[in-house]
């Protein structure tokens, strides 16, 4: 049984858009990719100009593409998702660069990974950024408050360390968990807080 996105119970496969910038951080869109192979919902993956050096730095073995993952160009405006009349469910930015968070904010949309972003808040998709950026300057805040009144969902690749994670792939589960959350997955990939008997 899936979890569409309105949180209804259904066996409804959902479109998701997961967007790769060029930010540090590729472990939480591997691990994202791998639980949502497992899911059974259509996963479609772009990538900015940059992305594919860090994978490679942060990657050795590249990134892992389950059967039946579809990829996109960044420039091939003839993706579904570059129109509003064919938009994804759902679009996850991760790991987020604060490059693209500030040109999704400002409505510049010069290839399909921001053109995808543009539709999703113009449609009232579901719309989720994962910046990993520290410390955060006047402008970031500014483009995420942009962002936010927008309808777009910030979620910093903040982990938590409550159940003692072991390793790191650990740690990024407890940043993919509260994504695949917000996108309506179901999923046991990390541990819930427990309300004491």
């Amino acid at each position: 049984m899936l979890t569409r996105l309105d949180g209804c119970n259904a066996s409804v496969v959902v479109r998701i858009l997961v967007a790769i910038t060029g930010a540090s951080g590729m472990i939480y869109v591997q691990r994202l990719l791998d639980r949502l192979s497992e899911s059974g919902h259509e996963t479609h993956v772009v990538k900015s100009a940059y992305a594919q050096t860090v994978i490679q730095q942060e990657l050795p073995d590249g990134l892992r593409l389950a059967k039946g993952v579809e990829t996109h160009g960044l420039k091939s405006m003839s993706v579904p998702f570059a129109s509003g009349s064919n938009a994804a469910d759902a679009m996850v930015v991760i790991p987020c660069t604060m490059g693209t968070m500030g040109r999704i904010a400002h409505g510049y949309a010069d290839n399909v990974l921001l053109r995808a972003a543009d539709v999703a808040l113009k449609e009232n998709r579901k719309l989720i950024l994962v910046p990993r950026e520290t410390p955060l300057n006047w402008v970031h805040l500014k483009n995420m408050e942009l962002l936010l009144q927008a309808g777009a969902t910030i979620m910093p690749a903040n982990p938590h360390y409550y159940f003692n994670p072991q390793t790191v792939g650990e740690v990024a589960d407890t940043v993919v968990a509260r994504v695949l959350d917000h996108l309506g997955v179901e999923h046991e990939v990390s541990p819930r807080w427990q309300e004491e008997a």
